[in-house]
């Protein structure tokens, strides 16, 4: 039997501070450790990759590179990279309540710049050989980008060809940003973990439109020559959108990646792994079968189902590396090919309780029928907070979980620490049989609706929520500890 855990999921973007967005460093160790004090024994965060259109870090140029937007003025200060006066150039005047990404990209480039200029010349060329291959090619796919004043790889000529395309030398300050990078953060992990909490990570599961890795690996997509698609990636319709989601990127050439093994994905996992404790793959339905959009439509109505990859591709990631910690996000366009995938991997499924009311015929998602080999969240970065979607339910949905979760003779509509309803959905997720159980940070502090990470399908404004330090220190840490303890959920007892 499993211990029985609880984590929180917060964005590293999302954590308090002075800089226009989260960062790497002391303020995320003491967010770890304030966690970690309520019996929290896991963190949960969203892909490590650079943000992309929309400032979605599930639309990067680069499933390998790390966030730059992340790195830490001051532990650069601290190593003696740039002056603390240098750090304090940095700091962000405007609203503590949403991450300004404009912001944050232009300084830190702008500090890093300047640390990497102070450098001797072999100093400089010391980074690029530090990094895997794939780190390398992103480095010189950023620097032709930057050549090619920022056009699609398509209109680069003669450089579309990675093999002979001429960089001009700009993938050094790349490197260099990509070695603060990892660097910064596995100095931070290793402080997170030593409080005894564990991060939970996760990888999209496609890359973007223009990326590095199609630039780079052209094979491992299904493209023609001049890298144009006939299908796209999207998702059918669901929960979140009556037209399905049309996603747009490249679809994986499974059939030449078989061939080869599956050796880049299985490359793509373990480099996420050493970054994370745990792994969470972001629409793991996509490795059973997924759906594939014809390109031109306008929306996801038209896909068909196709194909993936299933359990050949975790036999070969088994062989490389045996006993990965790996959640499946598996949720959406159930099927028996899905369930059939997780029962062959034995990788812990996802149960949401905001999905448990909607339809009363469907109980997979009502907490007293999760398997101890799930994940059990009050929501996810895609759902509205709790609060927000005890609003926006209909007056049958809500009086359903209402009723289930023991809260009808509440104060439904009251928000902050002590949101009376919030506080009832909660301890029934923590009741179910699921060995860990988690929750965004907004649903601990009783926000609404306006605090949402993320509404799916939404071009733009969207990945902004940030904590501030006041909302912080205003979560009821004594509830959750006693929260924690009560269901037995602070990873030191394996009792269910």
């Amino acid at each position: 039997m499993p211990y029985r855990e609880s984590g929180v999921l917060l964005n590293i973007s999302s954590l308090p501070g002075r800089y226009g967005i989260g960062k790497f460093g002391s303020g995320a160790v003491a967010f770890a450790a304030r966690i970690a004090d309520m019996g929290f024994t896991r963190w949960q965060v969203l892909p490590f990759s650079q943000p992309g259109l929309g400032d979605s870090p599930y639309a990067s140029e680069s499933a390998f590179a790390g966030n730059i937007l992340y790195i830490s003025p001051d532990m650069l200060a601290e190593d003696g990279y740039i002056t603390a006066a240098e750090a304090r150039e940095c700091v962000y005047n405007g609203s503590p309540y949403e991450t300004d990404y404009s912001f944050a990209r232009e300084s830190v480039l702008r500090l890093l710049k300047k640390a990497f200029g102070r450098l001797t010349g072999s100093a400089r060329e010391s980074f690029y050989p530090l990094l895997p291959p794939e780190k390398q090619e992103y480095c010189r796919y950023m620097a032709l980008k930057e050549k090619h004043s920022g056009k699609p790889f398509t209109e680069w000529g003669p450089d579309m060809d990675c093999n002979t395309a001429d960089s001009g030398g700009g993938e050094h300050f790349h490197a260099f940003a990509q070695c603060i990078f990892e660097d910064q953060w596995q100095r931070t992990k290793k402080r997170i973990n030593e409080l005894g909490v564990k991060i939970i990570g996760d990888i999209p599961m496609y890359v973007s439109r223009y990326s590095a890795d199609l630039w780079a690996h052209r094979r491992v997509f299904r493209t023609e020559g001049d890298f144009s698609l006939s299908s796209v990636a999207g998702a059918p319709p669901d929960y979140f959108s009556a037209d399905g989601q049309l996603w747009g990127n490249p679809l994986y050439d499974w059939e030449y990646l078989a061939s080869t093994g599956y050796e880049w994905w299985v490359r793509r996992i373990i480099s996420a792994l050493n970054d994370y404790d745990t792994l969470r793959i972001d629409h793991f339905r996509g490795l059973a079968s997924y759906w594939a959009v014809p390109a031109g439509e306008t929306t996801a109505r038209n896909g068909r189902w196709e194909k993936g990859p299933g359990q050949a591709l975790f036999d070969a990631l088994n062989r490389e590396l045996p006993g990965a910690d790996i959640i499946a996000e598996d949720l959406g366009g159930f099927g028996e090919d899905v369930e059939s995938l997780l029962r062959s991997t034995g990788y812990a499924g996802m149960r949401i309780i905001q999905f448990g009311f909607d339809n009363p015929a469907d109980g997979s998602h009502l907490p007293h029928n999760y398997p101890v080999n799930s994940v059990a969240y009050t929501g996810t970065h895609d759902n509205d907070t709790l609060l927000g979607w005890l609003y926006a339910a209909s007056p049958e949905v809500r009086s359903r979980a209402l009723r289930y979760c023991s809260a009808e003779d509440t104060d439904w509509g009251r928000g902050g620490p002590q949101a009376p309803a919030c506080r009832r959905i909660i301890e029934t997720v923590w009741r179910s049989p699921s060995f860990l159980a988690v929750l965004p940070v907004q649903d601990m502090c009783g926000f609404g609706g306006d605090a949402r990470m993320n509404r799916p399908g939404v071009p733009s404004g969207q990945w902004r929520f940030r904590l501030t330090d006041e909302f912080l220190c205003g979560i009821d840490a004594d509830w959750f500890r006693n929260l924690n303890r009560t269901f037995r959920r602070t990873g030191i007892d394996k009792t269910v």
